[in-house]
């Protein structure tokens, strides 16, 4: 096998970005905010029927991982997601096929 000059930093950063959105409920996360924009615990609480908890763990991944942002508005926390490689990427993955 012969080396190649490739900066792989870049295929390791997309890599990891990619195990954090390989949870499905992570994935099902981001796919609701990007539909809706942004979005506080609650809502997601109340639409995923998961634990509080469960959620913010989740939200604390994707967060660490620069997939969302949140904004603090009064005393709840909104979240977005601004990376536009993970909206170009779930584009891609939740496209509906055209029929044939």
């Amino acid at each position: 096998m012969t080396h190649l000059d490739i900066d792989t930093s870049l295929f390791e950063e997309n890599a990891e970005l990619l195990k954090i959105l390989g949870h499905p409920t992570r994935l099902c996360m981001v796919y609701g905010l990007i539909q809706k924009g942004r979005c506080n615990v609650s809502t997601m609480q109340a639409r995923l029927n998961l634990p509080q908890s469960t959620i913010s763990q989740h939200l604390g991944k994707l967060k660490q991982a620069k997939i969302v942002t949140v904004e603090r508005m009064g005393l709840e926390m909104f979240y977005t997601v601004k990376n536009p490689i993970v909206i170009r990427l779930m584009n891609a993955l939740l496209q509906e096929t055209p029929p044939s």
